[in-house]
């Protein structure tokens, strides 16, 4: 299969995954609380529970995505997902709920690293694999543009169970457009993954980085719990706002990610990271004094460049960090979104019970400037090193002497 043939193929697999999630989870805390009538602190549980399902299964996935790298992976959390949105949209059982949640709902996690992991091993180490994750994280964000809309479609016509069946469906055409993509080999791009140990970046700085992008992602998801009912509670606008402001989010992240797959590889992704970090700290300002759609949707443009921005160069600056570890360096970033939100959901919901919707949201912006701070600590004096491309076999492409250091 060509290049543009596999690129279809993990495109077309990352659209539906993200209009499947977004029809979901633009809704998920309102079918929480609606249908299942759940109070705002065991909404925040049931994120939590599904978090901690996600991470368990993205790290054990994306160690076998090492050792031994396949489509079963994805195709398999993608199956179980479908099943697990069928059975949630028919209970109104808060621990039923729960167990769907840590399990099948949780699993689905999965398929979002190791899509990117596969792409980064098929397209190779050379520009092409490089903007693999900025390239299909505009896929996924333009999935997030329409999905919403299109589960606003759905429920306006149904109730959840309509909802989360369609979703389902579109589940299941993730599973069957993955396996039309070629095979991932790990001789294609980086040869054996060997320990790391003796020659890796030092481990303070890591385990700096990775906390600064939990820090992001906790901000990110308790804003996502807060906001909905912020903004049909607190400013009285119809549920249909809710929609609309996620999907001119995602608009605006698919033109800035757009935008990161033809920047030249030697741009610094610190100095990018950082941009969409302050972004961050910007949108919650503006939604804080919004007392109507105009300020919150301009926060929503502020919003939509800071998670393209974090998303896509992030992704790529793990993958250089912990090159070629592929699975891990991938699966490392997406459960330090996933560790955000195992955090958020209950601290999100402990928070709008105690202080209310606007105080929480605040508090959201806090937590991103440490995120931002945190992350400028840990790339200080230039950053860690990445593994040495040199040193790791022969690569697709040399062009990736050009892109030796993470910026």
């Amino acid at each position: 299969m060509s290049r543009r043939a596999a690129i279809v193929s993990l495109a077309g697999s990352i659209l539906l995954l993200g209009i499947a999630d977004s029809m979901v989870g633009s809704y998920l805390v309102l079918f929480a609380a609606d249908q299942v009538r759940l109070d705002p602190l065991r909404v925040g549980v049931v994120a939590s529970a599904t978090a901690v399902g996600g991470i368990t299964v993205s790290w054990l996935l994306g160690r076998c995505f090492d050792r031994r790298p396949a489509r079963l992976y994805t195709v398999a959390v993608t199956v179980a997902g479908a099943a697990g949105l069928v059975l949630a949209g028919r209970t109104t059982s808060f621990l039923v709920l729960l167990l769907l949640a840590v399990t099948l709902l949780g699993g689905l996690a999965a398929a979002f690293p190791q899509l990117f992991a596969m792409a980064r091993l098929i397209l190779g180490n050379g520009p092409a694999g490089q903007r693999s994750a900025p390239l299909l994280r505009s896929f996924w964000s333009l999935a997030w543009a329409g999905g919403p809309l299109l589960g606003a479609a759905v429920l306006s016509r149904g109730d959840y169970a309509t909802l989360f069946m369609t979703a389902a469906g579109v589940l299941l055409l993730v599973a069957l457009v993955t396996l039309t993509a070629p095979p991932p080999h790990r001789e294609a791009a980086d040869g054996p993954v060997r320990d790391r140990a003796a020659d890796g970046p030092p481990g303070p700085a890591v385990v700096l980085i990775t906390v600064s992008v939990t820090l992001f992602f906790t901000a990110m998801y308790a804003g996502s719990v807060a906001l909905p009912l912020f903004v049909t509670r607190a400013l009285q606008q119809p549920p249909s706002a809710v929609g609309v402001l996620f999907s001119v989010c995602a608009g605006v992240e698919v033109v800035a990610a757009l935008g990161l797959a033809a920047v030249p590889v030697v741009v610094s992704q610190r100095l990018l990271i950082l941009s969409g970090m302050g972004a961050f700290v910007v949108y919650f300002g503006l939604t804080v004094l919004a007392h109507g759609m105009p300020l919150l949707v301009a926060g929503q443009v502020a919003r939509g460049y800071a998670i393209a921005v974090v998303g896509a160069a992030g992704i790529r600056f793990f993958q250089d960090l912990l090159a070629p570890a592929t699975g891990r360096a991938t699966t490392l970033f997406a459960n330090a979104s996933t560790g955000g939100s195992l955090v958020a959901g209950v601290l999100a919901g402990s928070s709008v019970q105690a202080f209310g919707y606007t105080t929480t949201l605040a508090l959201c912006g806090v937590v991103a400037a440490v995120a931002a701070a945190a992350f400028l600590a840990g790339t200080a004096a230039g950053g860690p090193r990445p593994h040495d491309p040199a040193r790791r076999g022969p690569t697709r492409d040399p062009g990736v002497s050009r892109a030796r250091r993470v910026r």
